[in-house]
């Protein structure tokens, strides 16, 4: 299908972005590498009469470690997040995820801010945020703020960001020196997209017990989600076939699973079990 008519500027600092979205009066939508938005207005989900191109910012580009988080620029891309050094040594679950996204096309343009402000639900880069406890840090007409991924995110496609505010860059809590991480996720086989997608960050003490577990769950629901359930049945515990597959068995506890001609309710229930169980034992075993 074909957009409707919009205009198009672009941006050469965060400072013009906000003033051309002031400017616009409500109408006017940022696009980095666009996956997300071209397609939206395509389908005329979505009619932006000025599209703001930001790609060019330098400002929101790179990737350092300040004190204990990782900060990675929005406009980052999934490609330079799969391969670069820092995020590989400290936060490599996100690297991971990073490298299962989308097409070598979208990887190459496809941007980190983008994927995770835009709250698509069945986006692979959120289960590795959540799990790292991301923050966006976004800059808007009041001067900067900073969100935690868990109060950003409300909805599919909803957010708390600002009208006329930017994402500059998202921070990634590094997890502690013993611990190790993955991405697993069934893909849909059209899409590549995560039917259900699931990160894990966990280690282990000296008595074997694990005392550090995140879970992160993207694909199956509205919005990606912490199985705490299960990082609650499991610390403390020496890990083991059995005790991982029993406490994995509450992955979709008290989250609501998304239906769809793919996969069922029941179905996508059944493989945040067994892609829990998978990644757990991948790692602790």
């Amino acid at each position: 299908m074909i957009p409707a008519k919009f205009d198009y500027v672009r941006a050469n600092s965060v400072e013009q972005a906000i003033q051309l979205l002031q400017e616009s009066d409500g109408e006017g939508k940022l696009i980095a590498g666009g996956h997300s938005l071209l397609p939206l207005m395509k389908f005329r989900l979505t009619e932006p009469g000025t599209l703001i191109d930001i790609s060019r910012i330098s400002k929101l580009k790179g990737v350092r470690k300040a004190e204990d988080r990782i900060v990675v620029g929005a406009m980052t891309t999934h490609r330079e997040a799969a391969t670069n050094l820092i995020i590989k040594e400290y936060i490599p679950v996100l690297a991971e995820a990073a490298r299962q996204v989308g097409d070598i096309q979208i990887r190459n343009r496809g941007t980190v801010g983008g994927n995770i402000a835009h709250a698509d639900p069945a986006a692979d880069l959120p289960a590795a945020a959540i799990v790292l406890d991301a923050q966006l840090t976004i800059q808007g007409e009041d001067g900067e703020e900073t969100m935690d991924l868990d109060s950003f995110i409300i909805g599919p496609l909803i957010t708390m960001m600002p009208e006329n505010g930017i994402v500059t860059n998202v921070t990634f809590a590094i997890p502690p020196s013993h611990t190790k991480s993955t991405y697993l996720k069934y893909f849909h086989p059209a899409s590549g997209y995560p039917v259900v997608g699931v990160a894990v960050v966990a280690g282990t003490d000296n008595d074997k017990k694990i005392d550090y577990i995140k879970i992160g769950i993207t694909g199956a629901g509205d919005i990606v989600f912490r199985a705490e359930t299960v990082e609650q049945a499991l610390m403390g515990q020496i890990p083991s076939e059995a005790v991982i597959d029993s406490a994995a068995g509450l992955a979709a506890e008290n989250a609501d699973m998304g239906s769809d001609l793919f996969a069922s309710e029941e179905y996508r229930e059944q493989l945040c079990k067994i892609y829990t169980a998978r990644a757990l034992k991948s790692i602790l075993l």
